[in-house]
């Protein structure tokens, strides 16, 4: 670490849990964010100031006029860019040492199964559950720790699942893919703007603190966020042993 990143992290470093040690495993570490919208702006913009050495950058759709109430890694400016396009000059303006890259798609299965493959942290900002469950396999199959939030109306939540740990449960365990969930989307129920940065910004302590190794973190928790009425309750959860999806794999790591 030069005299510069000791300038620039020096707050991180002064935290005794953090450290040089622990700055170090920031900045050598490669984070997948998938989705550059709501929760992924904060979730990128903390990311990269707090200098995290890699940083991909998923997400097929461009900026337009409505998503800058709450998705401010953008700006007027950047209406009709790829949202990675423009989220990475926002990142990069912050931080410019970090390496940022952009790909402006939709990943199926197997384009993510590459991009889990090479990450150490995985951050779920998608907006679909198509989107959550794929991720969720991905990073099962890779062992890969799964950053999960989402956040519609008033309501927003987040979790972690550690796929490095044996026994830990898996999106599907907490919200089953064949059930009958209601899928909303924010262009015909509305959501409350800083609810999305509350979430996001949720998200990016939780994979700094992976990548640092400390704390306890929300693995095997839900945190859920009520911004109406300021109620935030955890609750927790377990594998289940009829997972479809999860109880499978293999006990090697």
């Amino acid at each position: 670490m030069n005299d510069t990143q000791l300038q620039r992290y020096g707050r991180h470093i002064l935290l005794h849990e953090i450290g040089i040690e622990g700055q170090q495993r920031i900045l050598d570490a490669r984070v997948l964010i998938v989705g550059l919208g709501g929760l992924g702006s904060p979730a990128a913009l903390y990311l990269a100031a707090s200098g995290v050495g890699q940083i991909t950058l998923c997400d097929h759709d461009t900026v337009d006029l409505s998503n800058l109430q709450r998705q401010i890694a953008h700006r007027t400016s950047s209406i009709g860019q790829a949202k990675v396009s423009s989220a990475r000059a926002a990142m990069l303006g912050i931080n410019p040492e970090i390496i940022c890259v952009a790909l402006p798609l939709r990943a199926d299965q197997s384009e993510l199964d590459t991009l889990v493959a090479e990450a150490d942290v995985v951050l779920d900002c998608s907006d679909n559950f198509t989107t959550r469950y794929a991720i969720n396999r991905a990073c099962i199959k890779h062992r890969k720790p799964l950053v999960s939030g989402a956040a519609i109306l008033f309501s927003g939540q987040a979790a972690v699942f550690d796929f490095r740990l044996s026994g830990a449960a898996c999106y599907n365990c907490l919200f089953p893919q064949d059930s009958e969930s209601e899928e909303l989307r924010c262009a015909t129920t509305g959501i409350f703007a800083p609810l999305t940065g509350m979430i996001g910004t949720i998200q990016a302590a939780e994979t700094l603190k992976l990548l640092a190794g400390i704390g306890n973190g929300l693995s095997g928790r839900l945190l859920t966020v009520d911004a109406l009425d300021m109620i935030i309750r955890q609750s927790t959860f377990q594998q289940d042993l009829h997972c479809p999806v999860c109880t499978n794999r293999s006990s090697a790591p």
